[in-house]
């Protein structure tokens, strides 16, 4: 019972996940036109700034020609499958909601790369000039969270189980 719960939660925060990033994207496309405004300017910190990403994290790997592309997306989606299954096994549920962020970011960030050859990232973070991250979209925000939520379980479970051994010696 306990299973079935963690993968609705870990599905369900996927699920959720990719349809909010896919909806959020069409409002910039659309409604916002942000491709043709180019940027929008919203806080001091904050702005919304039209960038096509052809490659995959930081903008490495970028596909530049229709070949490329189409072997992002199945590597992409080799290791969308691999979370999802991971997921379906993960008995934390913690670590399942880590997985269901990661699995629907990179479900997102797919259907961008199949729909249109590039990404669409909008979220531009910035302290005047400085900018300590890429622009980048609720997808990429909920990858990075969930793969932080995993190494966080990690540290901090090697660690406990570290001092129980250490205990019982």
């Amino acid at each position: 019972m306990a299973e079935a719960s963690s993968r609705r939660l870990g599905y369900g925060l996927a699920l959720l996940l990719f349809l909010a990033d896919q909806a959020v994207k069409a409002a910039m496309i659309g409604p916002l036109a942000l491709q043709q405004a180019h940027q929008i300017y919203l806080l001091p910190v904050l702005n919304l700034t039209w960038v096509e990403n052809y490659g995959v994290a930081l903008g490495m790997f970028k596909a530049g020609a229709d070949t490329e592309r189409w072997v992002l997306v199945g590597v992409t989606g080799l290791i969308a499958v691999t979370v999802a299954i991971w997921a379906w096994r993960e008995k934390n549920r913690a670590d399942v909601a880590g997985l269901g962020l990661i699995l629907g970011g990179a479900l997102g960030n797919i259907v961008d790369r199949v729909r249109f050859g590039y990404v669409v990232d909008f979220i531009d973070f910035h302290i005047g000039g400085f900018r300590p991250f890429l622009v980048f979209n609720l997808a990429d925000a909920a990858i990075t969270i969930g793969v932080l939520v995993l190494l966080a379980r990690a540290f901090f479970t090697r660690d406990a189980k570290a001092e129980t051994e250490t205990d019982n010696a």
